[in-house]
């Protein structure tokens, strides 16, 4: 059975306890976040995706980890201000570089 969706957006809700030196992507509004994309997907009435909460993804101290499949692409999302960006990718495949992670820094 084929699952129907042409993308697939995970976003870390991973929570840690308080202080932790890495932090975790739920104290920093993850879960509003991938509401907030849900929304606006929805309203833009972009069929065949999937947007959810996710375990950890490793990266919580670099900002929201978010990771976007088929393509693969790793994201920074740091509010609803990068929403366009998201929808923009959900809608036609176009990479945001401005949100893609960046591990060295």
């Amino acid at each position: 059975m084929d699952p129907g969706y042409d993308r697939h957006v995970f976003i870390c809700a991973h929570e840690r306890p308080p202080g932790s030196s890495r932090g975790c992507c739920r104290e920093k509004g993850s879960l509003e976040l991938m509401s907030a994309i849900k929304r606006a997907a929805k309203a833009e009435g972009i069929p065949n995706i999937r947007v959810q909460k996710s375990g950890c993804l490793n990266f919580c101290e670099h900002g929201i980890s978010c990771v976007v499949y088929p393509e693969g692409v790793w994201y920074t999302l740091t509010g609803e201000a990068d929403i366009p960006a998201i929808i923009e990718h959900l809608r036609t495949g176009t990479v945001a570089p401005h949100l893609l992670m960046r591990l060295e820094e």
